[in-house]
């Protein structure tokens, strides 16, 4: 299996409803630092993904509110990767449509779908396992 062929959608589109009052509509939890690492959720689920998948095959759906705040976080993913959806219609949509969108770019896409906000504890065997099977 080619790594070209690895592509990761981050979902990240949350409002932050169910982590009130930390997570707030205006600054949900994918964009806070709830670990105490200096990283928001977002950008450590970025930085997950960068040794299995090529930056370029990484992208972000969100709503489109939210595209300045993932720039902020990730100023290093092109603006083409950020995908703005113009109305909250939830997981299930947003993963059709980005991998629609990514099977158009490549047929041959391994395509993994990950929430922005998910607590991983051993990342190596994270990789190992969903990369490697």
């Amino acid at each position: 299996m080619s790594i070209h062929n690895n592509y990761v959608a981050i979902l990240a589109g949350g409002i932050g409803s169910r982590f009130w009052p930390e997570s707030r509509q205006k600054l949900p939890k994918q964009f806070l630092d709830l670990l105490g690492t200096g990283s928001s959720l977002l950008q450590t689920t970025f930085r997950r993904f960068e040794d299995v998948c090529p930056r370029e095959n990484i992208y972000i759906v969100t709503h489109e509110s939210y595209i300045a705040e993932v720039r902020k976080h990730l100023p290093e993913v092109p603006l083409q990767n950020i995908v703005g959806e113009p109305s909250r219609k939830n997981t299930a949509p947003g993963a059709a449509y980005i991998s629609h969108k990514i099977h158009a770019l490549n047929p041959n896409a391994n395509i993994l779908i990950s929430p922005a906000d998910h607590l991983i504890v051993n990342e190596r065997e994270f990789e190992r396992q969903v990369f490697e099977s």
